[in-house]
């Protein structure tokens, strides 16, 4: 079934058969004792801020599911450990994906585009990945009459964060 035909039951269905924080089936396609962290950290173009932006997108399908900010410390936390860690810039600290919400990202492969300054991160996510408890962070389109929510919220968010 492909993605965009997904009906709001079958997400919801689909959602709760990867929800449990059990570690994924996805392998990461590294290996932690061999990784030079410090050449991959040269490799990155950091912003101003230290950081770079980082997509998050499902392994298995290709669906996008959200975008968030890296910084050295979240690379090498994200790369040590194959679990998703960003950088909160609200916050101003390190997000360890799924700590409170209990929707991890497990990493699959870790990509760097070809300038350098974006990262992409293919990961199973479990649960949802969105606060707004949809599956992805991209759930507003454009359409004739202005944006519209094309995903429905699988999970209320006042149950992911309570």
């Amino acid at each position: 079934m492909a993605f965009c035909s997904i009906t709001g039951t079958h997400l919801n269905a689909l959602v709760k058969t990867r929800s449990s924080a059990v570690v994924s089936s996805a392998e990461a396609k590294w290996n932690v004792a061999k990784l030079d962290v410090d050449s991959i950290l040269k490799e990155v173009k950091f912003n101003s801020d230290g950081l770079v932006p980082a997509i998050a997108q499902q392994f298995d399908s290709g669906e996008v599911l959200m975008m968030a900010w890296m910084s050295t410390e979240s690379i090498v936390e994200t790369l040590k450990s194959r679990r998703a860690v960003f950088f909160s810039r609200s916050r101003k600290k390190l997000w360890r994906k799924g700590d409170t919400s209990g929707q991890y990202q497990h990493v699959h492969d870790f990509k760097l585009d070809c300038d350098g300054d974006t990262v992409l991160l293919t990961v199973d996510q479990l649960g949802v990945a969105c606060h707004t408890g949809r599956r992805s962070c991209f759930y507003l389109a454009v359409r004739d009459d202005g944006l519209e929510e094309i995903l429905p919220v699988v999970i209320d968010p006042d149950e992911l964060y309570s």
